[in-house]
C-alpha cells in the first residue's frame, strides 16, 4: 500500500505563493514541485482565504497590548492623584 506524502507548512506556503504570483500556470507549478495540480489550487485557495487573518491577529495583539498599557497608566495617574491630595492635606496641617 502506498503511503501518502506529507508536506510541511513551509513547502505548502512556497507552492501557494508561486500560484498566487501567477507567473506560471498551475500545471507548471505542480510539475515543478511534483504535486498534483488540484493540490496546488487547494493550497492557493487556502492561502487567499486565510491571508487577512494574518493581519487581523497581529492587529488584535497590538490593540490588547495598548489597552493594557493604557489601563496601567490610568492606574498610575489615579495613584499619583491620591498621593498629591494626601500630601496637600498634610501640608495644610503643618502650616
Amino acid at each position: 500500500m502506498a503511503r501518502r506524502k506529507r508536506y510541511d507548512a513551509q513547502f505548502k506556503a512556497r507552492v501557494a505563493l508561486a500560484a498566487v504570483k501567477e507567473q506560471k500556470t498551475i500545471n507548471e507549478i505542480a510539475a515543478m514541485y511534483e504535486v498534483h495540480p488540484n493540490q496546488v489550487s487547494q493550497w492557493k485557495r487556502q492561502l487567499l482565504e486565510r491571508l487577512s487573518a494574518v493581519f487581523a491577529a497581529d492587529r488584535g495583539q497590538s490593540e490588547q497590548q495598548q489597552d493594557g498599557k493604557e489601563s496601567e497608566l490610568y492606574r498610575q495617574i489615579g495613584q499619583l492623584t491620591m498621593e498629591v491630595e494626601y500630601l496637600k492635606k498634610k501640608l495644610v496641617q503643618f502650616q
